[in-house]
């Protein structure tokens, strides 16, 4: 699952793969604002055929959250 998000961020948001680990927070260490951060639970979304609440959402700091959300699907 690591690698399918991780793969979302380089692709849609053209970051850097070194940068992106299980710990890096997504707005301090990957400078996602919140506009992408919204197009990045959008893209989860449509890869994975779910719908991530807001508040769900809210809960996203790293990309470790995000991973563990989508594989407790």
């Amino acid at each position: 699952m690591f690698d399918k998000v991780k793969q979302i961020l380089i692709d849609e948001l053209q970051l850097d793969e070194s940068e992106i680990t299980l710990d890096a927070e997504l707005s301090k260490d990957l400078g996602i604002n919140s506009i992408e951060l919204a197009d990045l639970i959008m893209m989860c979304e449509e890869q994975f055929g779910i719908e991530i609440s807001e508040d769900d959402a809210n809960e996203f700091v790293t990309v470790n959250d995000i991973v563990n959300y989508l594989e407790k699907l």
